[in-house]
């Protein structure tokens, strides 16, 4: 039941087809429907689910703008189900957790997800790091480079947002996707870490997720050729 005494349903008030849609995933019915009303009432279309089951059956049917994934859940718990989502979708990822440990936040990043929230939370917190998210992935989206860029065995096409590794796809989070499209829009430009980031506190994480990018475009990650480090700058990528 809401705080209406209505009962909760599976998804909320529409407020347009091209409204941003929201998939909310959390055990706690009370969090649910609290997320639920005050991102309907910003403008947001939301469907919710209970357990990681239920998300992967509202993931066949609907498309999603973003997840908001509760971390700790009973059966698969979300950073297994981050993992499954990765291997067949780029959809953003917020994770919503009650644990403040860096090692836990490195293992959300490591699985793609692209921000954390920890609990307890403001609503209005969560409300703009959803905004973020989003500008985030419409605006590398919108600056990306017309042609494919090149460098080594890779190529990456800004437009799809698909890197292919010697012919073969290359699978990508939302946050690889994004920084790519950046660096293709300055080929062979240093990069400041704060550019590469919407604010300070992601700015903490770019070294892990610039790690975890190289994995996939370089041969030797520890010994980067394309992705490299400016030391005291930022990162540029070197295009063939």
């Amino acid at each position: 039941m809401n705080a209406a005494g209505e009962p909760e349903t599976a998804a909320g008030p529409l407020p347009g087809d091209d409204a941003p849609h929201v998939l909310i995933v959390d055990d706690d019915r009370r969090i649910r429907e609290l997320l639920k009303r005050f991102l309907s009432e910003n403008g947001y279309r939301v469907t919710v689910a209970e357990h990681a089951g239920e998300a992967r059956a509202r993931l066949e049917g609907l498309a999603f703008d973003l997840i908001v994934l509760d971390v700790m859940m009973p059966g698969e718990n979300g950073f297994d189900f981050a993992t499954s989502v990765r291997r067949t979708s780029n959809v953003p990822i917020l994770m919503l957790t009650a644990r403040g440990d860096a090692s836990d936040r490195i293992d959300g990043l490591e699985r793609g997800v692209d921000d954390y929230l920890a609990k307890p939370f403001e609503p209005r917190e969560l409300l703009l790091r959803v905004g973020t998210i989003l500008r985030r992935t419409r605006s590398a989206g919108g600056k990306a480079a017309s042609g494919a860029m090149t460098f080594g065995g890779c190529e990456f096409n800004p437009q799809r947002g698909e890197l292919r590794r010697d012919g073969q796809l290359v699978r990508l989070t939302t946050r690889e996707v994004q920084l790519l499209r950046i660096f293709a829009a300055h080929p062979g430009q240093t990069i400041s870490r704060l550019d590469l980031c919407e604010n300070e506190a992601a700015e903490r994480s770019i070294d892990v997720q610039i790690n975890r990018l190289r994995r996939k475009v370089e041969d030797d990650p520890r010994n980067p050729l394309y992705l490299q480090t400016v030391r005291g700058e930022g990162y540029v990528l070197m295009p063939d």
